[in-house]
């Protein structure tokens, strides 16, 4: 699953060390719905995660204007071939997308009828793996420096 969130580093602190998910990965870009974001990816369980996305200087909506593709749902398939197949399966049914690639992902976004986001990636993290220690230290600086900018 994959939320939005305002409180980049209370976020952090909640499931990383009160829940105590793992971190597992944490990455981010320049531009999403015109804002730097930050991406943290936590492991759940039986290769389950959690995907909680920042976006620098964003506030929690009076009205909703998030982006639709920040509040998506997030299903992993274990290889290219078989995001290929969703792909063609996708199109066979007149099912409109968009890719991304995230660098050490790829992924596949849809909407269902009612505009729910989903999102088909492969290779999915992997959850059972020692963490990534860099991800900590991503997350940290890109915390930091958002609150370098606010000061």
């Amino acid at each position: 699953m994959v939320f939005p969130i305002w409180e980049a580093e209370a976020s952090l602190t909640f499931y990383g060390e009160v829940l105590g998910l793992p971190l597992i990965d944490a990455f981010g870009g320049d531009d999403w719905g015109g804002m730097p974001w930050l991406m943290m990816i936590f492991a759940v369980g039986d290769g389950r995660e959690l995907v909680l996305v920042a976006r620098r200087g964003a506030a929690p909506p009076s009205d909703d204007t998030t982006p639709a593709d920040i509040r998506h749902y997030a299903f992993s398939v274990g290889s290219a071939d078989k995001q290929d197949a969703w792909r063609a399966k996708l199109a066979t049914a007149g099912v409109n997308l968009w890719e991304e690639d995230h660098g050490r992902q790829h992924s596949l976004y849809f909407a269902d009828p009612n505009g729910v986001i989903l999102e088909i990636t492969t290779p999915a993290s992997s959850p059972g793996s020692t963490p990534r220690p860099e991800a900590l230290a991503f997350a940290r600086g890109w915390i930091r420096e958002t609150a370098a900018l606010t000061l």
